[in-house]
């Protein structure tokens, strides 16, 4: 029998142990792992789940009795101080001595900590372990505000973290932008908005000269003069791999740190000592994702089986994640440094949205790119960089879609290779999960996860997962059903008739009855919109699986403040209204805009004056527009017949009729309508989810249309009907969309998908083909009785008004947000 010794029960060392006892017996080998911290191995991928109520068991890897099932000597708490290479024995801190065959280290990495004066002072500490988090979440409950040392991967997660807890978040970054390993100069400004807009101040190129305090810190002095008063530090600026057990026993070490290793992962001086994960160095490269520390595992393990083995060359670095809700991803060669590569860029400053994609000078091939704001392509453009794909005639189809009368291009994981890998962490590939499927009659996502590892690790290969199963179940001519997540084994449209069925009207209630799990960021909004779309119930009593801007009824804007958007109907308003809101801006000092949807914005509102500017708009009659969330925004209008000589109806007078009818309705996404009063167009009604245009006898119904970064014209349902008509046709469709969009799906793209498309919806909404027109008519009904102000129920409730501070601990405002003034008004002094 081997005996093997792991130093290190973290992601890579417990992977090792994984693939080592499923390609042999215990009886081959027996494995001893030291961990030095009191936990088995745990998710450090998912750290930052910590910080919203995750434990230390829901983020571990392996319970202490999966240890014991497999004959694994785990030993933590459990420090090892030296190796005797030469009598090939390790020596733990209770001077406990263990003798090995072979010794696989596996000690990852600790937090790099710049050597900047004063980082022993209370208040500073690393993001790192579970044990680091639970002193900055004991320290934080006493702060107010933090910064964040670093801008990095680890740097922004950090600051996720800080924010979950509720204080002002500053992070601080060196170079000249956000994450400059992985993003270029404009996609990185994109980040940097995005986060700005969260409430999270950032400072770049910024060098840290001292953390100031009289043994705890206050603030942070910067080389350039400035300072940062703030009641605490996280440092989370790199990592530094924990190769001192090799440097004191003699192996070899990168200049920047790392044990150096072949290709086989063994040390230079000792072929039966391996190094794996964040702490080798593979010709002076350290890995610190966990996907090549998984590979690496994997390999060490093949070898000892005497399986084949795949030299270890260097790993694809590129990578998916979401940054404090924000997608990002790098791929390939992100920034296009060769002389040969030419560089696609689409950028939409107004949306939050950046993607480059570099392609060779022949247009032949895809070389790597950048995505910020959505990464929803990544799977598949990383695919195509890594197996050579040939591109579209047109490339930027990749980035912009298919437009005009093209047909949708992308290469489809159905014209992937069966070589190509699909899940890097675990390297699976397409021919591992397509046989899988095919031969052994695997049919759903938990299944192929169970079977080959894929999505267990990071989970950014589960899009590719999902397509790929859906495609090969319907290629051998089986049901493909679509499920919202892995807590919900249903798609949306069923968990909605589910609600409806069971009168369930809780997410907790949802899940204990048809879920699994504890839920997700997927499952939990989609759910608070089905709830809300099915019982019209005010939102804030579950503001728990709320988005941010449900939560609080209003918009978070760039500088951690608020925004304010009273309901204006149609657009029309009186003078003395326009005072009260002038009056109201003046009072707490919030820049005013006018929209356009017609409606005036109140920016610049903190979070604690949100329900007092509520009140005094109640009482001049406003109320909520819900420019917040996902629902009925604006009905536009044109000033119609009523002043323009070319207007043949009412525009306006229908138009207020309309939003004070839909007013509120939650829906998978927002909506917007428009009512215009003759063919010239002035509302913009085509460019709406429903637009109305006046004709000599009557209107014109126009629906699933949409502006935004791929904008789309409404399609003519109805010609010439009547106002009452015209309203049975919106309530049908209104709720056939609430019925069947999936999540976060605008009408237009619901449309482009339904099956049958335009004409079905023709059948359904005017013919009635499916009879439940009256149905859908009732439940629209029911939506306009039941609705209620959202902003008036928290200002008449005291408990759910008190729910609106910047602090748990302190009612006071956030001290911390600052502003300058630009054309007489105030803006964040973040803006740039």
């Amino acid at each position: 029998m081997t005996r093997i010794v792991v130093i290190g029960n973290g992601m890579v060392g417990y992977k090792f142990c994984e693939k080592l006892r499923a390609a042999a017996t215990t009886s081959d080998f027996k494995i001893t792992v030291f961990g030095e911290e009191p936990w088995p191995a745990y998710d450090r991928v998912h750290l930052s789940a910590y910080f919203t109520g995750a434990t230390a068991a829901d983020l571990s890897l392996a319970p202490r009795s999966w240890y014991k099932e497999h004959e694994i000597d785990l030993r933590t708490n459990e420090l090892i101080t030296a190796i005797d290479r030469k009598q090939k024995k390790v020596i733990s801190h209770t001077g406990t001595e263990t003798n090995y065959d072979k010794l696989v280290l596996a000690t990852g990495s600790g937090a790099f900590v710049p050597p900047v004066k004063g980082v022993e002072k209370k208040g500073v500490f690393v993001y790192r372990t579970l044990e680091d988090l639970d002193a900055i979440i004991d320290f934080g409950r006493k702060a107010k505000s933090a910064a964040v040392l670093g801008g990095g991967l680890l740097g922004l997660e950090a600051a996720k973290a800080v924010m979950d807890m509720g204080l002002k978040t500053h992070v601080i970054e060196f170079a000249p932008r956000l994450m400059p390993r992985q993003l270029d100069e404009a996609g990185a400004s994109i980040l940097k908005g995005k986060l700005e807009n969260l409430g999270i101040t950032i400072h770049l190129r910024k060098n840290t000269q001292q953390i100031s305090g009289n043994g705890k810190l206050t603030g942070l002095d910067f080389a350039d003069g400035s300072r940062l008063a703030v009641d605490m530090l996280v440092i989370s600026a790199g990592i530094k791999p924990r190769d001192e057990l090799a440097k004191a026993c003699g192996l070899s070490t990168a200049p920047r740190g790392g044990i150096l290793v072949n290709e086989f992962l063994q040390s230079r001086e000792d072929n039966d000592i391996f190094a794996i994960g964040e702490v080798a160095s593979y010709q002076e490269m350290v890995y610190g994702l966990v996907a090549p520390g998984y590979e690496m595992a994997s390999q060490v393990a093949n070898q000892l089986c005497q399986k084949e083995v795949k030299p270890f060359l260097g790993f694809d670095m590129s990578t998916k994640l979401k940054l404090i809700g924000v997608d990002v991803a790098s791929f390939g060669n992100p920034f296009g440094e060769e002389a040969t590569s030419t560089s696609i860029v689409y950028e939409n400053k107004n949306t939050g949205v950046y993607k480059r994609i570099n392609v060779s000078k022949d247009g032949k091939r895809l070389l790597g790119g950048v995505l910020v704001g959505d990464a929803s392509a990544y799977g598949i453009l990383l695919q195509m960089t890594q197996n050579k794909m040939p591109l579209p005639p047109d490339p930027e189809d990749l980035i912009l879609g298919a437009r005009g009368d093209k047909e949708p291009v992308g290469a489809g994981v159905e014209n992937l290779p069966d070589e190509a890998q699909i899940c890097s962490c675990e390297n699976v590939t397409k021919g591992a999960i397509c046989h899988l499927i095919e031969t052994d009659g695997i049919s759903k996502v938990d299944g192929i996860k169970t079977c080959t590892g894929a999505g267990t690790g990071c989970g950014g290969c589960m899009p590719m997962v999902n397509d790929l199963l859906r495609h090969q179940l319907k290629a051998m001519g089986k049901q493909v059903k679509n499920v919202l997540c892995e807590h919900f084994d249903y798609s949306r449209q069923e968990l909605l008739d589910l609600v409806k069925v069971k009168r369930i009207k809780t997410y907790n209630e949802l899940l204990n009855q048809v879920g699994t799990g504890d839920g997700c960021e997927v499952c939990k909004p989609a759910v608070a919109s089905i709830l809300a779309s099915t019982w019209n119930e005010l939102i804030t009593k579950q503001d728990s699986i709320q988005d941010t801007n449900d939560r609080y009824l209003a918009n978070i804007q760039r500088g951690g403040t608020y925004s304010v958007v009273p309901r204006i109907p149609g657009g029309e308003i009186t003078p003395e209204k326009l005072i009260v809101i002038g009056e109201v801006a003046k009072k707490y000092g919030l820049y005013t805009k006018v929209t356009g949807g017609q409606r005036i914005d109140l920016f610049g509102a903190r979070v604690d004056q949100l329900p007092d500017i509520w009140e005094e708009l109640i009482i001049a009659g406003f109320e909520s527009g819900h420019a917040y969330g996902k629902s009925l925004r604006t009905v536009k209008s044109c000033v119609g017949s009523t002043w323009c000589r070319y207007g043949v109806q009412d525009a306006v007078s229908f138009a207020i009729q309309v939003e004070e009818r839909y007013r509120g309705l939650r829906s998978p996404h927002k909506l917007k309508g428009a009512v215009s009063g003759c063919i010239r167009e002035c509302a913009e009604a085509q460019s709406k989810d429903f637009g109305i245009i006046a004709t000599e006898k009557g209107w014109n119904l126009y629906v699933c249309g949409n502006g935004g970064s791929k904008p789309q014209h409404a399609k003519l349902l109805v010609t010439d009907v009547d106002s009452a008509t015209c309203l049975k046709y919106i309530d049908r469709f209104l709720m056939f969309y609430i019925r069947t969009a999936e999540p976060l799906t605008r009408t237009a793209t619901w449309l482009n998908k339904l099956e049958g498309g335009l004409d079905y919806l023709h059948d359904v909404i005017v013919n009635d083909s499916l009879e439940i027109g009256e149905e859908l008519e009732n439940e629209m009904a029911f939506m306009i009785q039941t609705y209620a102000c959202e902003w008036k129920e928290v200002v008449n409730n005291p408990e759910l008004r008190a729910k609106f501070r910047h602090f748990v601990n302190d009612s006071s405002g956030d001290p911390s947000v600052a502003f300058q003034e630009m054309r007489g008004q105030k803006i964040p002094a973040s803006w740039r």
